[in-house]
């Protein structure tokens, strides 16, 4: 080690700003272990003293650790990674308040950028982007190799300001470019409605601190309007969001029994979450949307609904986001987004790279409108990512041994017909509800 600070003093300082990480790392209990990362990080030492003495240029080490970092986060997974100061403080913002963007959920497939869904009543959303699309400039700096972060930094900037994407699409012959203006994103995660006397319809666009608030203020005021006779809770296209909030949610619609529970390498990461009973009684049947852009904490809620044969899940396979991301706060005010653990169902299923099911699979059949969020020909799966993490009940094959809002207004009846015409899957659940389908498939 006194090799490893002789070669670049420089790196006792950054090491030091880095915290205990690396010293955890160091005293570890395996020796084999120790001396390959004692190898390791004077091989680190000597290729940065070489930078600094060497290269062309005169480095900020600050920039050159911080892009380490984030090589050793790429190598892992595609949902952990480091981010700036600025950029951890965005994400606080955005489960608890709203932030100026254009509105898109992204990931990354083979060095490219690709828009997982766009969130609805956005920029992105008006201006037609849509899931599978793959963002080829930002700006006009490409987006070869950009990390997620950084690809954030770019869409995100004050409201009424404009930047534009060059995206490219299946079926289409020549890049395109798309300018937007930034916008509030709002944090209001759930719209409501009444499709027809008696029928509720509940959409969740991603799930934030206020989403089981809201969720159960909308169902007690349709239930105002009469009883309901069935309920259809619309999933798609929802990224996912904060765990204890896909347990609430789920748990309003459950009495009892496991909703999800999860598994990592330590004890502390194994959880599981119940359902807890006395709450309102929501005994209706229920019909849970869901789709290729249904990701992580919408498949908790899927899967839970499913395996306790409280709803029928109908639509497309979903995302396969089964992983658990821990936010480790640093003392330099970045934050580290760490996978810790995988999610199961309550009937022991593993969503990583798999997803949820549907009891009843509809593919959607796009309107005549293009532009439809819904569209998806070149949907991406979490199972089509670099690097990612394996399916956990796979381990186990390995393994062998181991503020008030208004009350919701029946829209106007040409509206709802629209709606229902041009999106066959909600078509198909509601004529399901009418016509007591529901309960001989959820006994199947």
């Amino acid at each position: 080690m006194t090799h490893l600070y002789n070669r670049s003093p420089s790196l006792v300082r950054s090491f030091a700003a880095l915290g205990v990480a690396i010293l955890c790392c160091l005293a570890a209990p395996c020796q084999a272990k120790d001396q390959d990362t004692y190898k390791s990080l004077e091989t680190f030492a000597n290729v940065l003293s070489i930078l600094e003495s060497n290269y062309v240029e005169e480095i900020k080490t600050e920039d050159v650790l911080q892009g380490a970092i984030k090589g050793m986060l790429d190598v892992l997974d595609p949902h952990s990674s480091y981010m700036k100061p600025e950029s951890f403080k965005d994400l606080q913002i955005e489960t608890k308040g709203s932030f100026s963007g254009i509105g898109i959920e992204i990931t990354q497939k083979e060095g490219m950028l690709v828009v997982v869904s766009p969130i609805e009543g956005t920029p992105a959303f008006k201006k037609g982007v849509q899931a599978g699309d793959r963002i080829i400039k930002i700006d006009n700096q490409f987006t070869k190799d950009m990390s997620l972060i950084e690809a954030v930094d770019l869409l995100r900037g004050p409201k009424g300001s404009t930047v534009t994407i060059s995206i490219v699409r299946k079926g289409w012959t020549e890049m395109q470019e798309i300018s937007l203006t930034r916008d509030e994103i709002p944090i209001y995660s759930v719209k409501a409605k009444l499709l027809e006397p008696g029928y509720g319809y509940v959409r969740i666009t991603n799930f934030q601190a206020k989403t089981t608030a809201d969720v159960r203020s909308e169902l007690n005021r349709m239930v105002e309007h009469g009883p309901l006779a069935g309920l259809i809770l619309d999933l798609r296209n929802n990224p996912g969001g904060l765990l204890d909030q896909a347990v609430s949610v789920s748990d309003l619609f459950l009495d009892s029994g496991l909703i999800v529970y999860t598994k990592g390498r330590l004890t502390e990461q194994n959880m599981e979450y119940v359902a807890h009973p006395g709450g309102p009684q929501y005994n209706f049947p229920i019909i849970v949307l869901v789709n290729g852009g249904s990701a992580s904490a919408s498949e908790i809620v899927a899967g839970a609904l499913q395996d306790h044969k409280r709803a029928l899940i109908l639509g497309e396979q979903t995302f396969g986001k089964g992983s658990v991301q821990t936010i480790f706060p640093l003392a330099n005010g970045a934050g580290l987004r760490v996978t810790t653990a995988r999610y199961y169902t309550p009937n022991g299923t593993s969503i990583q790279a798999k997803g949820i099911t549907p009891t009843l699979v509809v593919p959607m059949q796009p309107p005549h409108d293009d532009n439809t969020a819904f569209a998806d020909p070149t949907r991406i799966k979490e199972k089509d990512l670099s690097h990612h993490i394996k399916n956990g009940n796979e381990l186990k094959e390995e393994g062998k041994t181991k503020e008030a809002k208004e009350p919701p207004q029946e829209k106007n009846s040409d509206e709802n017909e629209s709606q229902l015409k041009e999106d066959n899957q909600l078509q198909t659940a509601l004529m399901l509800l009418k016509g007591g389908s529901i309960l001989g498939l959820l006994r199947k």
